[in-house]
């Protein structure tokens, strides 16, 4: 399927797939922060956004936590951040780096960040700064490399457009001046993220999702 989009018909197939997803373009990470929100933990006094972006989820947190802390190693995102979330005192916007943010964490969240770290010593980082009860909500991108890999990525190559209409039926505007995501292609294949989830976060649910993304859902174990 991929090699047949590049060329002959496939090419202008997919140059006409392009163009339809740029009149109805969604945001496929922003498409994602009501299944963070849906799964938070009972417990809300503290929530870590890692590689905060923009805000927007540091915002929506906001509304169900005591604390909210975003970082982020781009000064552009944490300057776009601190002006997203200005008037929300319990939001802080700052670039920590991860192996240094304090324990106690009732929530770590993730969106198209783990690729850009080291994936063993993250996944530990996370488990040690959560509180027992404490959850991991990760939405995550993978290196495709098996059959399945690829099924999936076709499938939301076939869907995107028909999400993006659905979402979005009027044509996109043009986008604003807001500063691009810093972007990094994945190295880890699914099942190498898998894998270590599974060693590192013993119960984790991991899924595949639509949109190019995979979901990593964990609850750290109450102390003994």
């Amino acid at each position: 399927m991929r090699n047949a989009l590049r060329a002959g018909v496939g090419a202008r197939a997919a140059a006409a797939m392009r163009a339809l997803n740029a009149r109805h373009s969604w945001s496929h990470n922003d498409a994602f922060h009501s299944w963070i929100i849906a799964r938070l933990p009972a417990r809300r006094d503290e929530a870590l956004d890692v590689g905060c972006g923009r805000g927007e989820l540091l915002a929506r947190l906001a509304q169900h936590f005591d604390h909210v802390h975003g970082i982020d190693i781009d000064a552009r995102m944490r300057e776009a951040s601190a002006a997203r979330c200005a008037g929300l005192p319990n939001v802080t916007v700052d670039a920590t780096p991860l192996e240094r943010v304090s324990e106690g964490k009732d929530v770590v969240t993730m969106i198209a960040v783990l690729h850009h770290l080291d994936l063993t010593p993250a996944l530990r980082q996370v488990r040690a700064i959560l509180k027992p009860g404490g959850r991991f909500l990760c939405v995550g991108l993978a290196r495709p490399d098996s059959a399945a890999d690829q099924l999936w990525d076709v499938a939301s190559m076939l869907t995107n457009p028909v999400i993006g209409f659905v979402m979005h039926p009027w044509v996109a505007q043009p986008a604003d001046a807001a500063p691009p995501f810093p972007v990094k292609d994945p190295e880890y294949t699914f099942a190498q993220i898998r894998d270590a989830v599974r060693q590192i976060m013993p119960g984790a649910v991991i899924r595949r999702q639509l949109g190019f993304r995979h979901t990593i859902e964990w609850t750290k174990p109450a102390a003994a």
